[in-house]
């Protein structure tokens, strides 16, 4: 497995439109699936990474929210979404969002509270699955990557919603 490159913006590669998964049998095509998920697990505080993120066109991103310190209580636990298509959702609110091929930023972004959504496993089991609070907004967050989206495309407004990420420093020896 391998830590793959994450593309940052303003790279064009992250506003493409994606390519359907078909074959999942595919060694190369599992083998990319294994490489993204140890990229999401070595992003700090990554919780979600989509294939256009790391420059591959397809539409297939991996959802965990067992990662974050402090997890949802009734998350799925670790999704590899193909294909995957929002069949209803409810309810719209606004929260912070950050991304990793947006490192230095994170913007308050209105999506929905609930959504329900289709989608293939990597061996092209299909699944229906309900999604609730920031499970959902973190499986909204991943499609929106599969359509060339970026969160800050979904800002309310670019004056006052998005925000600059705090840097921090070791403190100095004697400081």
């Amino acid at each position: 497995m391998a830590v793959l490159d994450i593309l940052i913006y303003p790279d064009e590669r992250l506003r493409r439109d994606c390519a359907d998964v078909t074959d999942f049998a595919d060694p190369a095509f599992q083998q990319f699936i294994d490489d993204l998920i140890e990229t999401m697990e070595a992003g700090p505080g990554s919780c979600g990474l989509a294939a256009p993120q790391v420059d591959n066109p397809i539409r297939a991103a991996v959802v965990d929210m067992g990662l974050l310190r402090k997890p949802p209580p009734d998350h799925h636990g670790r999704m590899v979404m193909c294909n995957p298509e929002i069949l209803e959702w409810d309810g719209m609110e606004t929260a912070r969002e950050g991304c990793m091929s947006l490192p230095d930023y994170t913007g308050n972004v209105m999506r929905a509270v609930t959504c329900t959504v289709q989608y293939q496993e990597r061996d092209g089991s299909e699944h229906v699955v309900k999604f609730e609070g920031f499970e959902a907004r973190a499986v909204q967050h991943e499609m929106d990557h599969l359509d060339g989206r970026l969160f800050i495309d979904r800002l309310v407004s670019r004056k006052s919603d998005l925000f600059q990420r705090k840097s921090y420093q070791k403190k100095k020896k004697g400081s």
